[in-house]
């Protein structure tokens, strides 16, 4: 979570003008641009922008709620009891895992597109510095 956090922090400080992310498309590194994707950087910024507040405000929310559903009858079945905390446990594994899967993925994208906005403005940098004779 914390990497992820990092990394779209390190994205909202580097990004100065995000307009420079328009019709630049991603790639794998050492791969060629895919024909399918017909999303640009610009558009993953955006995306990647909006994500951001929804994840924390998730974090949030989680954080303030009460547990509910508490027991309040007591004659209830220790074993179903039992059951139900297993099957718990396990839909919670689940989607945890698959918490982590979506966060690594994003984090690896804000990495992407903070590396090819860097490569970006390298080369704004260098075609500036060179005589247009």
């Amino acid at each position: 979570m914390e990497q992820y956090f990092s990394a779209t922090q390190k994205m909202e400080q580097e990004v100065m003008f995000p307009s420079l992310l328009r019709g630049v498309f991603p790639q794998e590194e050492g791969a060629a641009p895919a024909a399918e994707s017909r999303t640009d950087l610009y558009e993953c910024y955006q995306l990647l922008k909006a994500i951001k507040p929804m994840v924390e405000k998730g974090l949030a929310s989680v954080g303030d709620q009460s547990p509910s559903g508490a027991d309040t009858d007591g004659d209830t079945s220790l074993d179903s009891n039992g059951a139900e905390d297993a099957q718990l446990e396990e839909r919670l594994s689940q989607h945890l895992t698959g918490l982590q899967q979506v966060l690594s993925h994003l984090t690896r994208d804000t990495n992407a597109l903070t590396r090819r906005y860097s490569q970006i403005l390298e080369q704004i940098n260098l075609s500036e510095g060179q005589p247009s004779w």
